[in-house]
């Protein structure tokens, strides 16, 4: 009897440790949607302001905001971003860099680490979403953002530098908490210290969200495809662990990772992107037939050259951040007593991000046929719910760029899967010098509230892997947008400082005065 007992006991026990793992899962699946159903009750109203449309078309307010922002800067400075850019890449190389200068990077290293918290999963899945749903023609429409982007860098890093602290030990803090409350301040404006202390809470929770838990989890996506499924807190652990490794020395560790990483990355991806389509050189021609054909008429298109128009411009603007004012934290800790340098190194930041990298996506995609045409027609063939073209095989975002490369190169997702890896990791250590310094701003610099936010961050990057929280990383993108509400506001006011500095330092590079120190 009491063996039977025992035996029933011990089956029992079996059975409950079995089902543990998956009575696990429920849990965590049911916390989730309790999380997500709080936050999307709480923050939804928020979330579909900062996105909603204009009425009576898919065109968000927010793009517009920042296209008109970018135009109104490339006519105001000149088309700065074509007359400089031949000084832009002198100034990279360092050219004109003196080693006393104060700051804590160079214009190449600054370059390096804005660049990474651009560049990201939206150069290879929001590339793809864009050209699925607007056709080869969106790529024109976001290239040309991309170079209007360019002006609205250069005028936020400008005044970065310009309006920068600059500490005994050599530390530096910048960015457009500063040149909000400081510029305004200088032209006796009002409301800068309000605008600077809204931009510094969106700021901290953009970075926490997606720049950091929506990267994390993206990361595990990709190793589980790979590697197959395992629990999300591993990645999450080792992604945290990695990154405070880099972040805990601040700015110069972190630079000194992002100087490698973004060009490897560059190199590896546009790299293998131009091999494709070398592999392809006869359709060369046909693809960007296609797309300037594609931006003009659409080629069938849900909402022709319309809606081929809107999806370039959202991507551009949601890929280079021109205008969000995050770039101009990383720029303001360069070596330099020239404010306006820093803008002309930064606004090679959305040809690179935009004009090249995304460009080499939709490249391929088109060049490898992966849009289904008609062959009577030539025009592209709608999917079943008419929002977006007809792809091979169904795929869209990531999986449909994945499928492009794999086209050709066989073993490419497994590249791709790497350069996501990447991509999310140099995403995270920049964001997270972004945060830092929101941070400062608002509760002041110390080791000690540096260290706080620091492990705030790590703990965030465990909750993303393990965790898929949708409404969480929604409000966190609306809240990196929201910065653009407020930096594009400041930047009206604070261009003719700008054009002063401008003017200023091309008369003396003219005359002469200034000169290379290499």
């Amino acid at each position: 009897m009491n063996k039977t007992k025992f035996s029933a006991a011990l089956a029992a026990a079996g059975l409950a440790l079995a089902g543990a793992p998956a009575f696990a899962q429920e849990q965590a699946a049911s916390l989730d949607d309790r999380v997500n159903q709080i936050f999307a009750d709480s923050t939804g109203w928020f979330v579909s302001l900062i996105f909603s449309n204009f009425p009576g078309t898919s065109f968000p307010w927010i793009v517009a905001w920042l296209v008109i922002g970018a135009t109104v800067f490339t006519l105001y400075f000149g088309f700065v971003q074509f007359r400089a850019v031949g000084h832009s890449i002198a100034l990279v190389k360092g050219d004109y860099s003196d080693p006393n200068d104060a700051g804590e990077v160079s214009h190449f290293q600054a370059l390096a680490t804005a660049l990474s918290g651009t560049v990201g999963l939206g150069n290879i899945a929001g590339v793809a979403v864009a050209v699925s749903i607007g056709g080869p023609g969106a790529t024109f429409w976001m290239i040309l953002a991309g170079l209007m982007g360019m002006a609205s860098k250069f005028t936020e890093c400008t005044l970065g530098v310009k309006y920068r602290n600059e500490y005994p030990d050599g530390r530096v803090s910048g960015g457009p908490m500063y040149y909000l409350s400081k510029g305004f301040a200088e032209r006796g404006l009002p409301g800068g210290k309000l605008l600077a202390v809204l931009f510094s809470i969106f700021c901290i929770l953009g970075a926490l969200g997606g720049g950091n838990m929506f990267q994390a989890n993206q990361a595990h996506q990709q190793i589980t495809g790979v590697v197959g499924e395992y629990p999300g807190w591993i990645t999450g652990l080792v992604f945290a662990g990695l990154v405070f490794a880099v972040i805990v020395g601040g700015i110069k560790s972190i630079a000194r990772v992002t100087e490698k990483i973004v060009p490897f990355m560059g190199i590896l991806y546009v790299g293998t992107a131009l091999i494709i389509i070398a592999m392809n050189y006869h359709l060369i021609g046909w693809a960007f037939g296609q797309i300037f054909a594609g931006a003009f008429t659409g080629l069938g298109v849900a909402g022709g050259m319309v809606g081929a128009l809107i999806q370039g411009f959202k991507r551009a603007a949601f890929s280079n951040e021109a205008g969000v004012g995050s770039a101009a934290i990383a720029h303001s800790a360069v070596k330099t007593k020239e404010p306006v340098t820093e803008g002309f190194v930064s606004l090679l930041e959305p040809f690179i991000d935009t004009v090249v990298v995304c460009t080499m996506t939709a490249l391929v995609i088109i060049i490898t046929q992966q849009l289904v045409t008609d062959p009577q027609t030539g025009l592209y063939l709608l999917n079943e719910a008419g929002t977006g073209v007809q792809t091979v095989g169904g795929t869209s975002g990531v999986g449909l760029t994945s499928a492009a490369f794999g086209s050709a190169i066989g073993w490419f997702p497994y590249v791709l899967a790497i350069a996501v890896i990447l991509f999310a990791f140099s995403t995270m250590i920049t964001w997270s010098y972004y945060g830092l310094k929101a941070w400062t701003y608002l509760f002041g610099e110390g080791d000690a509230k540096e260290l706080v936010f620091k492990v705030i961050f790590c703990v965030f990057v465990v909750i993303g892997a393990a965790a898929q929280l949708g409404p969480v990383i929604d409000f966190s993108d609306a809240a990196i947008f929201a910065m653009a509400v407020v930096n594009i506001i400041g930047l009206y006011f604070l261009m003719p400082i700008v054009k002063r500095e401008l003017d200023s330092y091309m008369t003396r590079l003219r005359s002469g005065e200034i000169k290379k120190f290499n």
